[in-house]
This record gives structure tokens, C-alpha cells and sequence, in this order.
């Protein structure tokens, strides 16, 4: 498990969504702000194992999209995600933020990384498209409760603001 001694299980949100406005400032890339973005929560928020992107591209058999592994700290991952596969691709397939307190129990999981016991994915959604999700992952149960998830969106609609997507 990836332990930072700075990190914590019950982060102060509002803070954290401040930090980011200060690291992004000024830069709009997207993938100099997804990087900054997955290692800055990676390294913030306690009992992580996994924090980072997938964005949505073409299928690469050409029927419809898939997620494709973006910016992200942890284990090597999933390259491609169907939409409406595993908890990411529901995320983006339901446009809504999926909270797993148990992977296991949810049907269809992708286990990309074994420790992992509970997951956290928000889409990134603007003008009503799907430009992907912000995926987290725990190798502890029940890791993730509903505060973690306003704040956790709070702080992708920060980078959402902060970012341009082309």
C-alpha cells in the first residue's frame, strides 16, 4: 500500500480544492494538469493505491468509445476500458460518480490491480460530453464514503475549470 506520511483518510476538502487552483494556475494543458492533478490526490489523501485518468477516445475496433489510460500514480493499469464496463466504464457510460465500497461485490469489476478492495471513479463531463473519469482506487474496504465523494468532485470540477480539453 502506498503510505505518505502527509496523506490522510479525512482531508480537509476545501483546502485541497484551494491547493489545486494554486498548481494549476496558469497552465491549461491537459495532460500537464492531469499528471500534476493524479499525483498531487495520490499523494494527499491517505490508503491509496491507484489514482488517475482514463479519457475517452474512438473504440479501437471502431464501435463507439472506450476509456484509454491517461496521467496516473500507482501500478501499471488497464490500457482500455469499454463504456459500460467495470466501475470506470459505468462512470462514464452513466454519467455519474460511482462509490464501490466493495469491488468485488460489483458485477462486472476489472481487476487491474488485485490489492484493490474499493474504488471511486467521477466522469469529467463538459458541454455534456464524457471526456472520461478521474479513477481511485483502495486496498481497503469501505475506503471511500460520501464526503470523500462531494470533495473528491469538487476537486475535479477545480481541474475541469482549470484545464482545456481538445
Amino acid at each position: 500500500m502506498h503510505i505518505t506520511p502527509a496523506a490522510s483518510t479525512k482531508p480537509d476538502y476545501a483546502m485541497l480544492v484551494r491547493q489545486v487552483d494554486s498548481i494549476l494556475e496558469g497552465e491549461r494543458d491537459l495532460m500537464a494538469n492531469a499528471s500534476q492533478f493524479s499525483a498531487f490526490i495520490y499523494d494527499t489523501i491517505g490508503e491509496l493505491n491507484w489514482a488517475g485518468f482514463y479519457l475517452t477516445r474512438p473504440a479501437k475496433n471502431g464501435d463507439g468509445q472506450e476509456l484509454l489510460v491517461g496521467p496516473f500514480q500507482g501500478k501499471v493499469a488497464c490500457a482500455r476500458i469499454p463504456f459500460g464496463r467495470g466501475v470506470c466504464g459505468a462512470a462514464a457510460a452513466e454519467r455519474r460518480t460511482m462509490l464501490v465500497p466493495d469491488v468485488h461485490a460489483f458485477p462486472g469489476h476489472i481487476a487491474c490491480d488485485s490489492a484493490s478492495n474499493a474504488e471511486i471513479v467521477i466522469p469529467l463531463i463538459k458541454d455534456g460530453v464524457v471526456l472520461g473519469v478521474f479513477d481511485i482506487d483502495s486496498p481497503t474496504l469501505n475506503r471511500f464514503s460520501e464526503e470523500d465523494q462531494a470533495g473528491l468532485e469538487a476537486l475535479v470540477a477545480a481541474l475541469m475549470a482549470a484545464t482545456d480539453f481538445n
